[in-house]
Parts: structure tokens; sequence; C-alpha cells
């Protein structure tokens, strides 16, 4: 069995009900009537009845019926969530008119589910940037314990076997914190291994990627890696995790008892965590184009709740699969609690 299928099995055997804000955007239907055919998780979609409705009659969806559809501008909750919001950001200004306001916006209606019980995840982005889709996350459901910063993971399907889990390996962050430093750097990589983990069901072997291996050159760039890794074994203690590793010597068996002998991560990694945004969002997209892989993502990663953000250019594909990924990362969330 493939991952993605994987990933969709181990959804439907526990299914999580998953916000989808952009209710009324065509890809988005598309793949929720898939998703609900499949019943790989128990949908809400956010918008007008009537206008989704019509537009699932327009295409043909005859499952978009079995989705819960609410219109935040009229539902009965609309005052309960406007309390809790108001609750929530009250020492930081907001008003209780700001609050009503913001409550009947998809993506700020939708956090409020997930706060409030009443939904396990999100996903949005089709038609909203990704500040749009992180702002209500981070102000309302806000960061995992022990975490202050968001990053995305990468799922990264190549043709090479020999490397990673069976040519599976995770890469962060890809797509959220630029310049992250030595405590951020260490919480990404702990948030990348818990991905893997909920995601690819794989066992977490970490490499704190650099231009250097275990001291070859001398550079701050190359300190803020080796204090992170530091760091990151004093969040969790119990994961596999070496550094600082060059990118062969983490991936190459042979590299890696040559240029760092004794290491259990050097030539076995899986999770492979870079020092910044440049490297990780370049270095994916060359594997993605050169080395004809499968990028799945970005997963982000570091919220208390899953919220994940599509690109504005994503196929019904890559809903469906994104829904799937974001119910694994409920799983995981409520199995860590």
């Amino acid at each position: 069995m493939d991952l993605i299928k994987e990933i969709v099995s181990r959804a439907q055997a526990n299914k999580q009900r998953i916000v989808l804000p952009e209710g009324t955007e065509e890809r988005t239907l598309k793949a929720a009537n898939q998703i609900l055919t499949d019943e790989v998780a128990d949908l809400i979609l956010l918008g007008n009845r009537s206008e989704i409705e019509e537009a699932a009659k327009k295409w043909g969806l005859g499952n978009i019926s079995k989705a819960t559809i609410i219109d935040p501008a009229t539902s009965p909750k609309k005052e309960e969530y406007a309390q809790l919001l108001f609750e929530l950001r009250k020492k930081k200004g907001m008003t209780i008119e700001e609050a009503h306001q913001k409550v009947q916006d998809p993506l700020f209606y939708g956090c409020l589910m997930i706060k409030a019980g009443d939904a396990d995840g999100q996903l949005a982005g089709a038609r909203n940037t990704t500040g749009n889709v992180l702002r209500p996350a981070l102000q309302i459901i806000k960061t995992a314990p022990g975490i202050t910063c968001v990053s995305g993971a990468m799922l990264l399907l190549t043709k090479a076997p020999n490397y990673g889990k069976n040519g599976i390996l995770v890469m962060g962050d890809v797509a959220v914190t630029p310049v992250p430093d030595a405590g951020q750097l260490a919480q990404i990589a702990v948030c990348t291994a818990r991905t893997a983990k909920a995601v690819a069901g794989i066992d977490p072997k970490v490499a704190m990627l650099s231009f250097s291996t275990k001291g070859s050159a001398k550079h701050e760039v190359v300190d803020k890696v080796v204090e992170a890794t530091k760091l990151a074994r004093e969040m969790a203690p119990g994961l596999s995790i070496d550094g600082e590793l060059q990118a062969d010597a983490a991936l190459v068996p042979s590299v890696g008892e040559s240029k760092a002998p004794g290491s259990e991560i050097a030539g076995h990694a899986n999770v492979l965590v870079v020092p910044n945004l440049e490297v990780g969002n370049i270095s994916y997209k060359l594997v993605q184009r050169l080395g004809h892989a499968e990028a799945i993502g970005p997963i982000l990663q570091g919220i208390a709740r899953p919220v994940n953000d599509l690109s504005r250019g994503c196929s019904i594909e890559d809903v469906y699969t994104m829904v799937a990924v974001t119910a694994n990362q409920a799983i995981a969330a409520k199995e860590q609690k």
C-alpha cells in the first residue's frame, strides 16, 4: 500500500470532523464530494446553504448532502462563538462588536468550532492567502504546548527507495519561519518528527542539516544548528536526532560512516531539518522537479489542533489528500493529549 493510501485508510478507520471554510469553491466542493463518497472524514462546509446546494447540483455532486453545512452569518452558535472569541482576544483589545463581526468570517468561525470542541481540524487556502488562514488559527487555537513557532513540513515521496523509509522523507521547515533562531529550529525539528510519525507512519530519525558535518566547517550558522540539536534533545529526550550533518552524510550510509562515525542517524535519516526557510523551499522544489518526487504539503505544524493551508493553485486531488492528512494530524493530536 502506498503512503497516500495508508493516510486515507487511517483517516477512514477513525473519522475526524474537518472544516472546509471555502464551502462554495469548486475544487473544494468536488474534493469534498469524493471524501464523503469514500467516507474519509466527516465534513463541515461553511457558506451559504443555497449556494453550496446549487453548486453541488450544477457539478453533479450527489454526496454533498452528507456534509454538515453551516452559514456563519445565520448560525445559532454565532453568539456563543462571538463570546468565546471576545474572551480569547479582549486582552489584545478586541471588543464584543469586533468579535461579532469576525465570527461571520468562515476562517475565524472554523477555528472557533475547533476551539469549542465542535470540530477537529480545518483546511483552507484555495481562495485565501497563507496569512489569512494562519491568523485566526494562531489567535484562537494557538500553538501546541512548548511550541512558540509554526512551521511547515513536506512529505517527499521519492523514486530512491534506498533513502529514508523506502524513499519517503519528511523535510521542515519549508513554508513559514524564514530565519529561525536555535530555539525555533529545535522546535521545528521536534514538530517535523511528530508530523513524520503522525502522517507518514515513520519512526523518525532526524538529521539537522548544514554545510558542515561534525565540525568540518566553522561558522555561526553551523553553531546555530549544533545548538538547535542540543535544545531539541532537551525538548524531546526520546527523539533520535543528530547534527550537524551534510545532506549526503545524513542519507548515504557509507558517507555517514566516514564523516560521522558512531552516529545512529548519519546515513539513515528519514526526517531532514534545514537551517532556514530559503534552504527548505529551494531544496524540496529541486527534489520535486529534478528528482521527480511527489511533494505533499506543506503540512502546517506547531498549532495545538491541525489547520492546514492549500496553495491557491491546488488541484482537487491536493484538497482530497490534505483533508486526509489533516485528519491524521487530528488523530495524533488527540492521542498526545
